[in-house]
């Protein structure tokens, strides 16, 4: 299980930089800005969260895998652009696993620290969508979490059943797969159903 989890975790990691290094198309960068997005998107999330919890140097810093990933996925894109746009869908669905092993992850090292649960909601959540946010930042954009269908509410709920399992007392390792699952189930469920949070009304500075 932990191989699994370990083999989902880069696979995530793989598919949010090409997600990146999508963006970074769309807004036609540099091979650079290419990289640097597909980088950000890959593993920002999980680097600001282990700096605030003063972990010592981010995880990716011991491990080259995920800076191996992040590039392969930039470079991916800019030599294949227009093919990997064309399957976006699969890349949507990547994306969603992503999400639902970043969550559980994020969670589960939050709670190794014996935080409380709004806490490891907040951590696991920031692991799953700092990237992004950071990415749309870099390009000028209000971060996609706070704008697009389920996304972020997906994490939170893997997150709250990452508590669940944890307060039923399940061995770490289902936690950790329950999590993910919720996660994942419910961004690809929004997928395919098109499930949106209500938006407030736009206001104009006249009104």
């Amino acid at each position: 299980m932990q191989d699994m989890l370990y083999a989902l975790d880069i696979f995530g990691t793989f598919a949010f930089a090409v997600a990146g290094a999508l963006k970074a198309a769309r807004h036609e960068l540099d091979a650079l800005g290419v990289l640097v997005l597909a980088t950000v998107t890959g593993v920002g999330g999980g680097m600001v969260r282990d700096m605030m919890l003063a972990y010592g140097p981010p995880a990716v810093f011991h491990n080259d895998a995920y800076l191996l990933v992040c590039l392969a996925g930039g470079l991916l894109v800019f030599f294949f652009a227009r093919g990997v746009a064309a399957r976006r869908n699969l890349v949507r669905y990547a994306d969603a696993v992503g999400l639902g092993v970043f969550t559980a992850i994020g969670g589960a090292k939050a709670m190794a620290f014996g935080l409380g649960g709004l806490p490891v909601v907040f951590l696991a959540v920031l692991t799953a969508t700092g990237g992004g946010v950071i990415r749309d930042v870099l390009v000028g954009e209000v971060p996609a979490v706070l704008r697009t269908d389920f996304y972020a509410t997906a994490s939170i709920l893997g997150a709250v059943a990452l508590l669940g399992l944890a307060a039923l007392g399940r061995p770490p390792l289902e936690q950790l797969a329950g999590s993910a699952a919720v996660t994942t189930g419910l961004r690809l469920m929004a997928i395919w159903l098109r499930m949106r949070l209500p938006r407030i009304p736009r206001v104009d500075d006249d009104d």
